[in-house]
């Protein structure tokens, strides 16, 4: 579903990636992880086409990201939902109308049409249906992400980017979020791409890790990440808070 080849990412003289490789695979989970600065968000935001890379490819869903059109490269963001951090929603739209705007954007749908799918959005991911009429300063932080969730699965798209989707939420919060991505991966066949901090995440849907460190990628199971040498993944998942996260999925 996404192919990176040779990522390389300089900002001037400051290396981030030097020849990144990743492959996300049809209806997995994949969880990335990494050091503060070691450019998780911006591998995401490359991958999404909000910034190129200095060298390397990028394939997502077998197309060169790098080389469409404009027409073609819609045609792919449509293809995609993204839910980023706090949801990211429009403040000046109520939840319906934030779901609606990619629905209007990226079809022909009557209104009637693009208001019933937007109300199903909504349940969906278990938002109450008097949420849609609100504000997004109305909500909790908890429900502006499922807001914001309903509008990236307006287009019921094949893969799913999660930056920080627990980041904020209380520990039931983060649980009950976590559980919605796993049926929603179930009923959806989605793929998702989710970068995350969450060690109760990454142990309770995660099928495999990437983790971003020494400017490259090392990716597999906890299981098999335990067994790398690296310092900072042994510390990571084997520290405190990883070995309760270890603790509750057991």
């Amino acid at each position: 579903m996404i192919r990176v080849r040779g990522l390389h990412t300089r900002f001037g003289d400051q290396v981030v990636h030097a020849g990144v490789d990743l492959d996300v695979r049809k209806g997995e989970i994949l969880g990335l992880v990494g050091g503060s600065g070691t450019g998780k968000s911006v591998l995401l935001r490359e991958i999404l086409g909000l910034m190129s890379p200095a060298a390397g490819e990028i394939e997502v869903l077998g197309r060169d990201a790098q080389r469409l059109s404009e027409r073609e490269r819609v045609a792919l963001q449509a293809r995609w939902g993204v839910l980023f951090q706090d949801g990211a929603l429009f403040s000046s739209l109520t939840v319906l109308e934030n779901i609606k705007v990619p629905l209007t954007e990226h079809t022909r749908l009557s209104a009637a049409t693009i208001d019933r799918i937007a109300q199903v959005k909504v349940a969906m991911v278990g938002l109450p249906p008097d949420a849609a009429a609100k504000y997004p300063s109305q909500l909790s932080g908890g429900m502006r992400k499922r807001a914001g969730l309903a509008r990236a699965l307006a287009l019921d798209p094949e893969i799913l980017f999660l930056d920080e989707p627990t980041a904020g939420l209380d520990p039931i919060g983060a649980a009950a979020f976590d559980e919605l991505i796993l049926g929603l991966r179930r009923s959806l066949g989605l793929t998702v791409f989710m970068v995350t901090h969450d060690l109760d995440s990454l142990h309770a849907i995660c099928d495999r890790i990437a983790v971003l460190i020494d400017k490259r990628l090392i990716v597999g199971t906890i299981d098999s990440l335990l067994k790398e040498p690296h310092p900072w993944i042994r510390d990571y998942f084997t520290g405190p808070r990883g070995r309760a996260a270890a603790a509750a999925k057991e």
